[in-house]
């Protein structure tokens, strides 16, 4: 196949694969780089160990053919098992040979040198693992298209440099400042070569550097997952109406995620609510530890039991500090929950103020906790939300992410009704 897009990610995440399903089902796709994939119907998988089969798994891309998949495993396989093993210390340095950013780094290379060669009239590249790739693009006149899915390092750099100071009692959940200052060229350059830059909230738009023009700019919103059908969540909750308002909290305990503010905020709420935390922990942190002892806490769980858990809740509480477009929202909408967040998440215009929940600002306990408080008390104003989320989740699709997505892709490409010349 001559033309279309190259993509290329080392791992594959939920957006990644949504973005891989646009492309090929348009006959856009010309190629996928990545790390590891993994034929999730080998007969095989059934003589591994659950944990394992469940990792490797996670990286099979069964809506795209094989003949499209080009792989490169032995740096992740080796960065996977190191840290199953419980050795630390890869990541950071970034400069360590089986890091995050190394893998993110040859993945890059290696689809950089395909393209010396490969017939691409566009590359579709990600957030660290791009520089080399548009290098090579920009010598053979080959459009770059650049996916930023978090807000910019600066502006989560500046966050978390303030809630530092803020919050000290939770600065060991922060994820560490980067001072490495080879990985923040890289990641500058990258931004200055993409011809275009997708993002997918108007959140992570606005902690964009100066230096890239709106132009260049274009918003596709991640998508939620098939909603059931409408009504089925109050007919599956019949006979299990709870006087408490049912919290859910899912994501690491980290303070990015304004675990500080939301643990206040159940406080002040007290008996009102019935609280569940899903998530892990990040670091030894004593008020984090000490409030998981009061709370129904479930460390991990495979993604269905999530969706299961969301579906037994009311309200989805997530006042994160900084994301790019928070999926566990979109997924709390497709199972009938009201959400309180903040702007930080990225939601903003996909959950909207008092329809499918509120949005409070950063950092205010105080306004999370008035919310949630009016929910509880007001079970109308909740089943209405409830109910607006379910509408809301279905117009806000992966779907839609698709088809905006291509659109946005298909002026990069040399097309006739949208499949490459």
């Amino acid at each position: 196949m001559s033309g279309g897009v190259l993509l290329s990610h080392p791992t594959g995440n939920a957006n990644v694969r949504q973005a891989l399903r646009a492309l090929h089902e348009r006959g856009m796709l010309a190629a996928f780089y990545t790390a590891v994939a993994w034929n999730g119907d080998a007969a095989w998988n059934k003589l591994l160990p659950l944990r394992l089969s469940r990792e490797l798994n996670r990286r099979a891309f069964p809506d795209v053919p094989s003949r499209l998949i080009h792989t490169s495993p032995l740096r992740e396989l080796l960065r996977v098992a190191l840290g199953r093993s419980g050795r630390r210390g890869l990541r950071p340095p970034t400069d360590s040979p089986f890091s995050v950013e190394a893998v993110y780094r040859h993945a890059d290379k290696v689809a950089a040198k395909a393209l010396e060669s490969f017939p691409a009239d566009a590359v579709y590249a990600y957030d660290g693992g791009a520089l080399s790739t548009f290098r090579a693009a920009r010598r053979r006149g080959i459009q770059t298209n650049y996916e930023l899915p978090v807000a910019s390092w600066h502006a989560r750099n500046k966050l978390m440099s303030e809630e530092r100071a803020l919050q000290p009692a939770y600065s060991a959940t922060l994820p560490a400042e980067s001072a490495d200052s080879e990985w923040i060229r890289r990641k500058d350059e990258e931004l200055e070569l993409a011809d275009r830059v997708i993002v997918p909230s108007l959140y992570v738009q606005s902690t964009l550097p100066n230096s890239i023009p709106a132009e260049r700019v274009q918003v596709v919103p991640y998508g939620a997952p098939s909603a059931p059908v409408a009504g089925l969540r109050q007919q599956g909750q019949q006979g299990k109406k709870s006087p408490k308002l049912r919290l859910l909290y899912v994501g690491q305990l980290t303070q990015r995620k304004g675990i500080s503010y939301l643990l206040d905020a159940v406080k002040k709420l007290g008996a009102a609510v019935e609280f569940t935390i899903i998530g892990s922990r990040v670091a030894p942190c004593a008020p984090v530890d000490e409030a998981l002892k009061s709370y129904r806490w479930l460390p991990t769980m495979p993604h269905a039991q999530v969706l299961d858990e969301m579906e037994r809740h009311d309200v989805l509480a997530f006042p994160t500090l900084s994301e790019g477009l928070a999926l566990v929202i979109l997924e709390a909408l497709s199972r009938g929950m009201a959400v309180v967040t903040t702007p930080n998440s990225g939601a903003v215009g996909i959950v909207r103020d008092g329809k499918e929940g509120f949005i409070v600002p950063i950092r205010s306990s105080e306004a999370l906790a008035a919310k949630l408080a009016l929910l509880a008390a007001d079970r109308a104003l909740l089943a209405a939300m409830q109910e607006a989320a379910l509408r809301r989740a279905r117009e806000c699709s992966w779907e839609r992410y698709r088809e905006l997505l291509a659109a946005t892709l298909g002026s990069a490409l040399r097309v006739e009704g949208g499949v490459p010349a």
